[in-house]
Parts: structure tokens; sequence; C-alpha cells
């Protein structure tokens, strides 16, 4: 497959950013050029995982290139068909209900309605502790949804969260592939972890 050009957009699920940033590297390694984009709350946010402006600081590092970071920025990548794909992760369960809702309030959300404008691929790689209740309804609209792909998730804590679910980071890589080739990664629903 030849170099992509990957917008990845990170959302305010601040415990798995360290999760994501091996992800970001390996597909630089691959070859691919990712541009950053954060969400409001991704961008501005310190949390106990870590202050925006370290975040910040190591998206530029890793990638060479600033975060998109606000509407007005995220706004041209589709009409200049910036990325071959777009990749949102972690997708929180709120940019899950703003998507499905059509809701373009944030540079996270302007950034995939650019994108889709071009009918170009969005993977999702989900992670909400309220995957099987609040956010269900909107996990299943996007699943209807043309262009929209999922990154293989499971129950992360069964027993303790018998309600979250979380993408299995490692597989962004492929789900990106399968999605560029216009498949879904199967399976969709992993085991849970125990």
């Amino acid at each position: 497959m030849s170099k992509l050009r990957i917008g990845f957009v990170l959302t305010g699920s601040f415990c798995t950013f360290a999760k994501v940033m091996p992800v970001i590297q390996a597909l630089i390694e691959r070859g691919d050029t990712v541009t950053p984009i954060l969400s409001d709350s991704a961008g501005t946010l310190d949390t106990r995982f870590g202050t925006a402006a370290h975040w910040r600081e190591e998206l530029t590092a890793l990638t060479g290139v600033s975060p998109i970071d606000s509407i007005v920025s995220a706004e041209p990548i589709g009409p200049k068909a910036l990325f071959d794909i777009l990749i949102v992760a972690p997708c929180t369960g709120n940019t899950l209900a703003r998507l499905a809702h059509g809701l373009t309030d944030t540079p996270a959300t302007m950034a995939v309605k650019s994108h889709l404008r071009g009918e170009r691929p969005v993977v999702l790689a989900v992670s909400t502790n309220d995957g099987l209740s609040g956010s269900a309804a909107n996990l299943g609209t996007l699943l209807n949804r043309r262009h929209y792909y999922f990154v293989p998730l499971r129950q992360d804590a069964p027993h303790s969260k018998p309600r979250s679910l979380v993408a299995d980071m490692t597989l962004i890589p492929a789900a990106i592939d399968a999605a560029m080739n216009g498949r879904q990664l199967q399976p969709i629903l992993l085991a849970p972890s125990v």
C-alpha cells in the first residue's frame, strides 16, 4: 500500500493517550505522514495523565507537525483533501454523540465532517465508560453510516466497569489498512479483558 496522509484526532480519553503514542510512531515508521488534531478537551486540559502542554510537545516532536486545534484550522481538511484517512483515537462517548448527531462544535468533529465531504474513510477507536449504556445508540448509529470504520473493541473491565468499551489501539494500523480497502476489520467485538 502506498504511504498514507493520516489525520490523527485525539479526544479527551486521557488515560488512553499513552497507548496511542506508540501507534503514531509505528505509522510514521512505516512511512505514513501523520498530522495530529486535538479536540478542545485534549488540547487544553491538564489531567493526572499529563498536561496539555506535555501532550502537544510529544505529538509535535513525534510527527514534526504542530497539532490542528481549532474549528477554523480544521475546516479546510476536506476542501483541500489534506488526508487520505482520518483516525479518531481515542474517540470518547462525547465525540461519538456529536458525530452521530451531526454536531461540528469542536476541532475534532469539524475535522471529521470536513474530511467526510470528500467521501474519505474515518476510523474510530472508541474509549468510553458508557459504551454499553448511554453511548450504545450512538455507536450503533455510526456503525450504519457510510465511510465510518471501527477499530475492534472490547469490554476493558467487565466486572468493575461492565458498560465500558475500549478499542484495541494496537489494531489501529490494521483497521486503517482495511478501511482504505473499504472493509471493516473483523471481528469488531473482541473477547473482554479479564
